[in-house]
């Protein structure tokens, strides 16, 4: 199963088919109904994951990933290697690819490290979030919950709400529902936060509206789905301009349970790939509407079913 995956970096949505994308959410599916299959499959195998920037979900989905399919972990501080010495991330790959793991986990604050990585080491390299560019592995997460929402991803009406312009998360998911067929993508935001044109642009295959992040309550009538995003305090320009504009935006932006409960729209279900800090109201974390937490959960599966077939590992069939 997923042969070709063998080897494969997972740099970018961009470099994965639709049936490549439909493989590995197979895969997770098949994980995730039987998990005693794969305990044992990537026995011997050893993962690093380089984590340079925080991660509470990511990092921990990787570990329990692996370690529940019986592989290894050589865990990494940033904090307490070289980089404190002014070690270049080249060199740190150069020296990691030197101790012949199986798989290396990047994440980074800077667009284009995870390529770079991957240009240096020789054995698969799995993208965690590089900058503000892509989350492809979040993303793979956030298809396989709309799938299992909706049944299917075709036709999937979704708004994307908050950070468009540095929400790498957002990005990613666009430029994937571009490959599956009669998606409405409904974006708000406020004006100094859209989506990039480049990524517009390229959604050629996706019906796209944008409205004001006051339209946001009336907008919820007619959608599958609204995936929100925290307002990034820490993209935003350092100093007193960057931080009375997080201020203003972040005090207008609340999704409440009475606007999800007056929306008309009993089927509507919230996505959000975490942290959450006050753009959803902590009334609406326990009802009917809320899948954020069980999309976090499908980042374990997901991520197994990628450490699994880029390492090609041998379940117990």
């Amino acid at each position: 199963m997923g042969k070709e995956f063998k080897g494969k970096d997972i740099i970018s949505i961009n470099n994965l088919k639709r049936n490549e994308i439909d493989l590995i959410l197979d895969v997770a599916n098949e994980i995730e109904k039987n998990p005693h299959k794969y305990e044992n499959c990537l026995n011997r195998k050893i993962m690093i994951p380089l984590f340079f920037e925080p991660s509470t979900r990511t990092k921990m989905s990787f570990q329990m990933a692996m370690m529940q399919m019986g592989g290894n972990i050589i865990d990494f501080n940033p904090d307490l290697s070289s980089r404190k010495k002014g070690e270049t991330l080249r060199d740190t790959s150069r020296m990691v690819n030197g101790y012949n793991p199986n798989v290396v986990i990047i994440r980074h604050n800077k667009d284009g490290s995870a390529q770079l990585v991957a240009d240096v080491i020789s054995c698969p390299v799995i993208n965690a979030g590089d900058g503000q560019n892509q989350h492809p592995t979040q993303t793979l997460l956030d298809l396989y919950t709309i799938k299992e929402l909706r049944g299917k991803i075709d036709g999937t009406k979704i708004i994307m709400a908050g950070d468009l312009k540095y929400g790498r998360t957002v990005h990613s998911l666009l430029t994937a529902l571009n490959l599956y067929k009669d998606c409405n993508v409904t974006f708000i935001s406020p004006k100094e936060l859209r989506m990039p044109s480049d990524f517009i642009k390229d959604a050629n295959n996706v019906k796209i509206e944008e409205r004001d992040l006051s339209d946001l309550e009336k907008s919820l009538r007619d959608v599958d789905i609204i995936y929100m995003t925290r307002i990034q305090r820490e993209r935003f320009p350092k100093g007193f301009e960057g931080d009375d504009l997080y201020e203003k935006i972040s005090r207008k932006y609340c999704l409440t349970l009475d606007m999800l409960e007056n929306s008309g729209n009993s089927h509507i279900k919230i996505m959000h790939p975490l942290p959450k800090i006050t753009e959803v109201d902590k009334k609406v974390d326990d009802s009917k509407y809320a899948s954020f937490w069980k999309q976090a959960e499908n980042g374990l599966y997901v991520r197994k079913s990628l450490l699994y077939l880029v390492t090609g590992g041998k379940n117990e069939e």
